[in-house]
């Protein structure tokens, strides 16, 4: 019984020596995590990073609290705002105030329930480009405007202001715009459109599907340079117009026809005019060139009308659409002449009468130019010839060519 009270007492002191170092080892650590815990605390809150393993005191948390603004208790995710700027948005900065909408209102008919007689018949897009005494120019497509009774224009805060149309060029489709400039803010700036290289990245911005979607900007890259676009400008099923474009592949939407296309550097390098809108088709815009669009924009902006040189012939039809029947029987033409523009109506006292042209004269050639087709002559005459220029016409007249000279004037309508 001795025995097993000493060893008893002596496992008990064993025991108690053994719980005094366990807990002088544990107070030791736990100190040395604190003192851990204080060091590592500061590190972690510079990096918006607090593990929830890790207990604070109530001053630490007010510490934390006043330092981040979020309350500890909140958790640990954060909204962060990142100011992202680029090349892109400075372009956009740069022009998007001078995109506007443009309001295409039309009578409205017996039947409508509109008392004030007018309605919204459609909406485009414009851009602002010139602002002197008083007054703000904006650019955008004839189709845009056509027809209207009156145009109104959105500007880039939804301010609707009345415009009133300077001018409209269906050949060109482009018209010109004059408007209150006591809201304008921004005036686009014009790029060389002729500086275009192909790959080169472009900014569309204007309204697609009306002004809801407003300012709306997309991004692509020039596809194509020197497009010719056949045209059937007085719908009568056959081209007579070629427009000469830009091709992109930045996506334009109804809604974007008369807004900019613009470069890297915010410069408005084209119009946009149309796309091409088939089922099997996707990514094919087009955009005037601004390089093309400038002189055009001048005259409307200060004639009213696009300048143009005049023959005075009129009701051409291309060789290409006659039969072999009146090439021959009606014509007198030569088998080996295919090609030319048949004149079905000269105008009394116009160029073309005083130089002696006539009823089915067959022409050519102009200045030695081969003729092939309408869009040809057209072409040629408009962008190769001035008011005041003289112009050699070689035409076949009952089987026999001839030249004649003309003196061109301004077109009359």
């Amino acid at each position: 019984m001795g025995y097993y009270d000493q060893d008893y007492e002596q496992a008990q002191g064993k025991q108690k020596g053994n719980r005094g170092g366990w807990f002088l080892s544990a107070l030791v650590g736990a100190i040395l995590g604190a003192l851990l815990v204080v060091i590592a605390i500061p590190t972690l809150v510079n990096l918006d990073v607090l593990p929830y393993d890790i207990a604070i005191n109530e001053e630490q948390a007010e510490q934390l609290e006043t330092n981040n603004g979020t309350p500890i208790n909140e958790g640990t995710n954060k909204n962060i705002a990142v100011n992202v700027s680029s090349q892109i948005t400075d372009a956009v900065d740069k022009v998007s105030d001078a995109v506007v909408g443009v309001v295409n209102i039309q009578q409205a008919g017996f039947w409508s329930n509109n008392e004030a007689g007018a309605q919204e018949a459609g909406t485009g897009s414009g851009v602002i480009y010139k602002k002197d005494n008083g007054k703000a120019y904006v650019v955008t497509n004839h189709h845009v405007i056509e027809g209207a009774n009156a145009v109104e224009v959105s500007l880039a805060d939804g301010t609707r202001v009345p415009a009133t149309i300077l001018g409209s060029d269906i050949w060109t489709d482009l018209a010109v715009l004059e408007i209150d400039g006591e809201h304008v803010t921004t005036v686009a700036e014009f790029g060389d459109s002729d500086q275009i290289n192909l790959g080169e990245p472009v900014i569309a911005i204007g309204n697609p599907l009306g002004l809801e979607f407003s300012g709306s900007v997309t991004q692509g890259i020039v596809s194509g340079l020197n497009r010719s676009v056949p045209m059937d400008i007085n719908g009568d099923g056959t081209y007579d117009w070629n427009s000469e474009v830009l091709q992109t592949d930045a996506a334009i939407n109804p809604g974007n026809s008369g807004g900019a296309l613009v470069n890297i550097d915010g410069q408005v390098i084209g119009i946009n005019s149309m796309k091409i809108a088939e089922q099997a088709v996707e990514g094919i815009g087009f955009s005037i060139p601004s390089n093309y669009a400038l002189p055009v924009i001048q005259d409307l902006e200060q004639y009213q009308e696009v300048r143009r040189p005049y023959m005075g012939v009129g009701d051409l039809v291309s060789l290409n659409e006659i039969s072999d029947y009146h090439k021959k029987q009606t014509l007198h033409l030569p088998e080996d002449v295919t090609e030319g523009v048949v004149i079905q109506r000269v105008e009394p006292n116009s160029p073309a009468s005083q130089a002696g042209l006539a009823e089915l004269d067959v022409i050519v050639a102009m200045d030695g130019v081969q003729i092939t087709d309408t869009i040809e002559l057209r072409k040629y005459l408009y962008n190769e010839k001035a008011i005041g220029d003289t112009m050699d016409v070689t035409i076949f007249r009952d089987g026999e060519e001839q030249t004649v000279t003309l003196k061109l004037i301004e077109e009359i309508f």
